[in-house]
């Protein structure tokens, strides 16, 4: 438990409890999305829930903290525009990217891959978005990561690092994306050892990627 210091307790307790969930999203700890429920951090902190409740208003009305109706409050997507535009050029280069490494890909390539989606699948029965998150980007990076061309390879490459603090989010907001997810990734093995044509894996992992967004697209939608 975290317990606060007597430097502290001179300073008031939301204020407290303000800087330590902002650190907290800040620094990545509480990713997009996270949902921050009281008890468990007024425990954390040592703390009663009114002063955690007077910190994440303040939060909601600096913009870090969103509150949903019948939800509560949750990490706000740190830029939606950002996250969209990132998503559909991926959406073009990575398909791109991994349509040109397939012909590297081996045998014990795509097992590697078809294992980290069965572990993805494993994932879904006590569903945790971040490690299904990372487990995603490991099983794009098996495909892509032998992309010929470096240039694209960086771009792709970029791509997903500037999406890492956004694309859990999608996840997180909307879970059952992620079983559809897990069929795709199962539908590109297929294409890639059946010999499809390149052009035809390309689109697919583009379509793969253009649904995350669409799903995403759609739950902000249903909320306006």
């Amino acid at each position: 438990m975290t317990t606060l210091s007597s430097s502290s307790t001179a300073t008031s307790k939301s204020h407290v409890a303000y800087e330590w969930i902002k650190e907290a999203i800040t620094s990545g700890r509480y990713a997009p999305g996270y949902r921050l429920v009281l008890a468990p951090i007024a425990t954390e902190l040592g703390i009663s829930v009114v002063p955690v409740r007077e910190a994440i208003r303040l939060l909601e009305a600096e913009g870090f903290v969103t509150f949903e109706r019948n939800v509560g409050a949750r990490v706000a997507l740190i830029d939606e525009a950002e996250y969209v535009d990132a998503m559909e050029a991926l959406a073009v280069i990575e398909g791109f990217a991994t349509s040109l490494a397939v012909p590297g890909l081996g045998a014990d390539d795509l097992a590697a891959a078809r294992a980290v989606n069965d572990e993805m699948r494993q994932c879904l029965i006590h569903f945790d978005p971040l490690r299904f998150t990372e487990l995603n980007h490991r099983f794009h990076a098996l495909l892509f990561d032998g992309c010929p061309n470096p240039e694209v390879l960086d771009v792709v490459r970029r791509g997903w690092g500037r999406l890492s603090r956004l694309r859990s989010s999608t996840f997180t907001f909307v879970p059952g994306r992620s079983h559809e997810s897990v069929a795709e990734h199962e539908n590109i093995l297929v294409l890639i050892e059946s010999g499809a044509d390149a052009l035809e894996i390309e689109l697919a992992v583009r379509r793969h990627r253009l649904a995350t967004l669409d799903a995403f697209r759609a739950h902000r939608g249903s909320r306006s």
